[in-house]
């Protein structure tokens, strides 16, 4: 497989040093992660880890009632599982496909052995952890303090970041799920926002009309998670 096109299709991969990628290239899979693909089940424990490469993935926990709630979105920036977390066996989260796309995959063992043998991979890892927590910290404090309409901003932001497109396909049962709502409340989110001119939202599709409309709307709750990536890692949106 082509070192400059895994640089160039994942953002993390792009970000390794000479010897972690060629470490890991050989055993790299490129595959298709259809809508609604699960990748990893509750209680469970990885056997593979994915570098997105298009689409995006949402990491979901529950109760034991049965209600769900996002924690935090991965595209092309990203890898999910967080790899070197993922010796601690198995994971209390779900992970599913929210936009179907493509991926590297490789077996989590490989990752392993890299984060251990590799300094400069285990620190990368770390750092993309640290910055994928603090998103999950921003999602929670917008749970508690923010408005649906504010929560939603900032959700598009995010996906347009990793997919790199205006045009966000999307149903309103995802939606409803990733910010915790009921699907009446989505609609009158959306049509708030639309009646802002900030998106257009159609059946199955949000559509941005002002970035930066949506940026000062959101306010404080999008834009430090990524500022602490670009810190870290680099620039990806």
């Amino acid at each position: 497989m082509d070192a400059i096109s895994c640089r160039s299709d994942n953002f993390l991969l792009g970000a390794m040093d000479g010897d972690a990628l060629d470490f890991i290239r050989p055993s790299l899979e490129r595959v298709t992660l259809g809508r609604s693909s699960i990748l990893l089940k509750p209680s469970t424990s990885a056997d593979y880890c994915y570098f997105p490469v298009s689409g995006l993935a949402s990491i979901v926990i529950s109760s034991r009632s049965g209600n769900s709630s996002e924690v935090g979105i991965v595209g092309r920036e990203g890898v999910i599982p967080i790899a070197p977390l993922c010796e601690s066996g198995r994971s209390p989260f779900k992970i599913l496909m929210q936009i179907e796309g493509d991926a590297y995959r490789v077996r989590l063992r490989t990752l392993v052995e890299l984060a251990r043998s590799n300094n400069s991979a285990r620190s990368l890892f770390n750092q993309y952890a640290q910055s994928f927590l603090l998103q999950a910290a921003y999602t929670a404090l917008g749970n508690a303090i923010q408005t649906i309409e504010e929560r939603l901003a900032r959700w598009i932001l995010m996906c347009q970041d990793r997919l790199r497109d205006e045009r966000i396909p999307v149903t309103h049962e995802f939606l409803s799920l990733m910010l915790s709502v009921r699907r009446p409340s989505v609609t009158v989110a959306l049509h708030a926002l639309e009646g802002r001119r900030l998106i257009r939202s159609e059946r199955n599709l949000v559509a941005v009309r002002s970035r930066s409309g949506l940026e000062a709307f959101a306010s404080d709750s999008y834009g430090l998670a990524e500022q602490e990536y670009c810190r870290l890692i680099g620039e990806f949106r």
